[in-house]
């Protein structure tokens, strides 16, 4: 063998062969990233343990508009009380149980994660930089509360149709559908909102999951007590909970149910409040981070 004078060295090894592939730049890293935190958030290609929650609560989101469904359909119309079936507002009031706690537990295994393992700073050495990281988190997040926020009137809405139990005409189900989904778009995007901005304040997901379940319950207690005392009725939407469940029955034209006097003007104001603040809460604590890459 001979050798090469200093600075002439050659790699000889021709296993090494250049890239052909289609390069994907940032976009295809923001699509990867929120690919893997979704099957993450669900427990998907992980062990049995990792589905256990997040499973059975999408399950019972589902589960309602099965239970409604399935009798309008095995019983006879005249059978069937004509309240029996929620309105498209008021269904989301028999999952709200499963979809807080469907939200505290997604955003803490998606974003705390990679802050415990270390796996931020390998992310941030690819194309990806902090604000294109929390994009693809986001959409993970927002794909995933979709699942429960936006699937389940979905379905009840489809169901209904098809079984002719109204809305009626193409018009009326056009308007429907529109509000279906703009409820269910609303809605997901507030609670990606809350649950990435009490996230990002933790790297343990178990704090992150309590604290999320503590908001919800807090809230919830101080408006009780501020309605007590005579506080004014749109004091309520400090309360993430009555805030959503007020917000989809006014996006399904029917009066607020827990804020009737309370200006439309009001209950917008606290679901942007809420949903902007968590965001940026979310992307100001991403940015204070020391990462070693």
């Amino acid at each position: 063998m001979t050798d090469l004078p200093a600075g002439e060295a050659r790699i000889l090894d021709r296993g090494y062969r250049h890239f052909t592939g289609e390069r994907t730049g940032v976009p295809g890293a923001v699509r990867a990233l929120a690919v893997h935190s979704f099957q993450r958030a669900l427990g998907l290609r992980r062990n049995l343990w990792a589905k256990a929650l997040p499973l059975p609560a999408v399950l019972i989101a589902y589960l309602p508009a099965i239970v409604f469904v399935g009798v309008v359909a095995l019983f006879p119309v005249e059978d069937v009380p004509t309240d029996f079936l929620p309105s498209y507002g008021d269904y989301y009031g028999f999952v709200i149980a499963a979809i807080m706690l469907f939200v505290a537990f997604v955003a803490p295994e998606v974003l705390c994660t990679d802050r415990r393992t270390g796996m931020l700073g390998v992310y941030l050495s690819s194309p990806l930089d902090r604000d294109t990281y929390l994009l693809g988190k986001a959409i993970a997040i927002a794909t995933a509360l979709s699942l429960v926020c936006l699937g389940p009137p979905l379905l009840l809405l489809v169901a209904n149709v098809l079984q002719s139990q109204g809305p009626d005409g193409v018009g009326d189900i056009l308007l429907a559908l529109v509000r279906v989904l703009t409820a269910g778009v609303v809605l997901t995007l507030f609670y990606t909102g809350i649950t990435m901005g009490m996230a990002s304040l933790t790297d343990r997901k178990t704090v992150a999951t309590a604290g999320i379940i503590l908001v919800f319950l807090v809230s919830i207690m101080v408006t009780g007590i501020l309605n007590v005392s005579g506080a004014a009725e749109g004091s309520q939407a400090i309360s993430p909970t009555y805030l959503s469940l007020d917000l989809a029955s006014r996006i399904h034209g029917e009066p607020g149910n827990l804020m009737p006097s309370a200006s439309s003007a009001l209950v917008w104001g606290a679901w942007l409040a809420w949903t902007v603040g968590g965001f940026a809460l979310a992307r100001f604590r991403l940015h204070a981070v020391q990462v070693s890459r």
